[in-house]
């Protein structure tokens, strides 16, 4: 066996396991997210980003309503799916336990007027229905993706037995 190709191939899986990938790429499109809600272009009317609350009325992608605090919680959202990332049980916790949080978030934007002042992050019905998806999504990946790489994606050769036979 090639050690090139073994130090190629282990540098690009850095021997993560499928859930932990998974918890690692989340993770990045919610920091995306968020530093997308600050940008001018990206997010509408930027000029009237609040802190938080209903009267935000910035819009990513002109669809999602954003306030700064709804972007900062992207961001830590995002910190905190590269950092469990490290560790396939935590990813995975990462995964089920966030899903089950943004599908709180979703009933509660349900439940809430977007006018009121209980609506704090703020959520309009774009997020709300996002957030079913996101929920629902991360849910089903924390329960499906292995938490251990397959003898395919590992490099899992140690060399001759120590018997010496190879075949």
């Amino acid at each position: 066996m090639s050690s090139t190709r073994t130090s190629t191939s282990s540098r690009l899986s850095v021997h993560r396991s499928p859930v932990q990938l998974t918890s690692l790429l989340v993770g990045i499109a919610f920091l995306a997210v968020g530093v997308l809600g600050f940008v001018p272009g990206i997010t509408t009317d930027t000029g009237q980003l609040s802190w938080a609350g209903p009267d935000s009325h910035a819009h990513l992608l002109g669809v999602f309503q954003v306030s700064v605090l709804h972007n900062l919680l992207h961001l830590l959202f995002g910190v905190l799916g590269v950092v469990l990332a490290r560790w396939a049980d935590a990813a995975k916790a990462y995964l089920l336990v966030g899903g089950v949080a943004y599908l709180g978030l979703w009933v509660y934007g349900l439940v809430v007027a977007e006018d009121a002042r209980a609506n704090f992050v703020p959520l309009n019905a774009a997020d709300d229905w996002l957030h079913l998806g996101l929920g629902a999504g991360m849910v089903l990946l924390g329960l499906l993706m292995p938490r251990r790489t397959s003898t395919g994606t590992a490099q899992t050769y140690a060399g001759p037995t120590a018997g010496g036979d190879v075949q």
